[in-house]
């Protein structure tokens, strides 16, 4: 990574927030792929919607892998996360990497290594643009304690606008008053 993004990460606390731009996605999707590439082929890369299936998307085509997408949901914030979609059958035998966007709890990951070990791949590792938490995937691009702010998730349409995620704004209101 440059020395920018050393240098926020080296000043960043807890509180922080980290908005990530196009760009830096980039950039975290390539140190990803890099970092991934070093010890594990991949045969497939399944990605987690919503958030998720962007970064592995990316990276399964860095990587030259065939895409698929899963979906897991939490009804609230503080929910349990639930299996809305399974994995397809395609990853019977073969190498399977689940990516996700961020990781904190580990508990959407463990739904969908869950999910994914029923179908009996070869082996399946874990990865996630940024580790914001205690859960170990196997891989991670970014590890920060901030709160991230991802640029397709940044602003949603309401009545017919572009304006900028509620709870985001709440969040950065919330810090703002720190």
């Amino acid at each position: 990574m440059g020395m920018e993004m050393r240098d926020f990460l080296a000043v960043s606390g807890p509180r922080d927030v980290l908005e990530v731009d196009w760009p830096l996605f980039g950039e975290l999707c390539r140190a990803l792929a890099l970092r991934i590439a070093r010890d594990y082929e991949p045969e497939l890369v399944l990605g987690i919607a919503k958030a998720g299936v962007v970064p592995a998307a990316v990276v399964a085509s860095m990587l030259g892998c065939e895409f698929a997408g899963m979906s897991i949901t939490r009804r609230t914030a503080a929910g349990r996360p639930t299996l809305v979609s399974g994995p397809p059958p395609t990853v019977r035998g073969h190498r399977v990497l689940i990516v996700d966007e961020t990781c904190d709890s580990g508990d959407t990951l463990k739904v969908a290594l869950v999910a994914v070990r029923k179908l009996a791949p070869a082996e399946v590792r874990t990865a996630v643009s940024i580790k914001t938490g205690g859960y170990e995937p196997d891989y991670h691009a970014l590890q920060t304690q901030s709160f991230i702010i991802l640029p397709w998730d940044r602003e949603v349409v309401v009545d017919g606008h572009l304006t900028i995620r509620p709870e985001y704004a709440a969040k950065l209101e919330e810090l703002e008053k720190d």
